[in-house]
């Protein structure tokens, strides 16, 4: 039945692999002279997605954010495991899954290759591989001091959307629609992150909240960063919320924008913009890097805010 169930849901040609589903192992040739980037997400059902939420959107969202983290390394994705645990076999939630999760495999050209089911509450688990030449990956030790800070897209929507999902967040229906797709239906930066190399210092995604995940940076390269709040983008909707201390936190600290942060050399603008420009992206510069460890966030008068939170933490109680 196992079996079965992979061979109806998850089963299509793979001509980028030397052998794709099927066998006990996948067998993968990488393109001469180029490194290999692998990354590995879960997903639990109850913690990172409701029961509600629908397949299709979740078959997008669980690929999506481990595409990010390619994206993040400035790599070309090229394929992907699934480990799906289910608590029964259900052919239309599995059908409506795999649809959403090969169209987003189709849009950036990445192969399912493997993977297991079995039994269980509902998890996902993806691992996602690709490649990058050598040298040219997109590192979070590479921050100089001097670089801009910059950042993608908007952020903030999905955090608010998942506190007025909580009810910890009064919102109306028509402001609620607008930030809603950004928690269901996140888009990883894939091809900013490889239009990025050899500009980029350093870069991450922003999957649990820009401040701890620019932290990262901050500290794997032993330097701190300004950031200006009143420079952070952010759609028009959650602008009209910000008077409130749990939306200027979502935008600080509230994760799954699935955004790029990095950094970059000040003489590099033109070539960001660039970059951007090809990849059909926004991007804000938002603070600069310092030589002293440490975050800041100031605001429109350069007056240092305070802030709680930096991110999301997996083991928080």
């Amino acid at each position: 039945m196992e079996f079965d169930l992979i061979a109806r849901h998850f089963t299509r040609a793979t001509p980028g692999a030397v052998l794709g589903v099927g066998d006990d192992c996948a067998l993968l040739a990488p393109t001469p002279g180029m490194q290999l980037a692998v990354s590995s997400d879960m997903l639990l059902e109850g913690h990172h997605f409701s029961p509600q939420d629908s397949p299709a959107g979740l078959g997008h969202k669980s690929l999506a954010v481990n595409l990010s983290d390619l994206a993040a390394m400035g790599a070309t994705p090229r394929w992907t495991t699934l480990a799906i645990a289910l608590p029964e076999e259900n052919d239309a939630w599995l059908t409506a899954f795999a649809r959403g999760f090969f169209r987003m495999a189709d849009q950036h050209g990445i192969e399912l290759v493997g993977g297991d089911t079995t039994r269980g509450a509902l998890t996902l688990s993806i691992t996602v591989i690709g490649e990058v030449p050598p040298g040219q990956a997109l590192r979070r030790d590479g921050a100089q001091a001097g670089d801009d800070v910059w950042v993608s897209g908007v952020i903030g929507s999905a955090a608010l959307a998942l506190a007025y999902r909580q009810g910890r967040l009064s919102m109306g229906q028509i402001d609620a629609a607008k930030v809603l797709p950004a928690l269901y239906l996140p888009t990883p930066r894939v091809e900013l992150g490889i239009a990025l190399r050899g500009i980029a210092t350093s870069a991450i995604d922003i999957s649990d909240g820009l401040l701890g995940d620019l932290g990262h940076i901050l500290e794997r390269s032993h330097v701190g960063a300004t950031i200006e709040f009143a420079a952070l983008p952010t759609l028009p909707v959650v602008q009209n919320y910000l008077h409130e201390a749990i939306a200027r936190d979502c935008v600080l600290a509230g994760g799954d924008d699935y955004e790029l942060c990095f950094t970059a050399p000040v003489d590099r603008r033109d070539a960001v913009a660039a970059a951007a420009q090809s990849a059909g992206v926004t991007v804000t510069r938002i603070g600069r890097i310092s030589a002293e460890t440490g975050l800041t966030v100031v605001d429109a008068d350069g007056q240092p805010l305070p802030f709680e939170h930096t991110g999301y933490d997996h083991f928080a109680a």
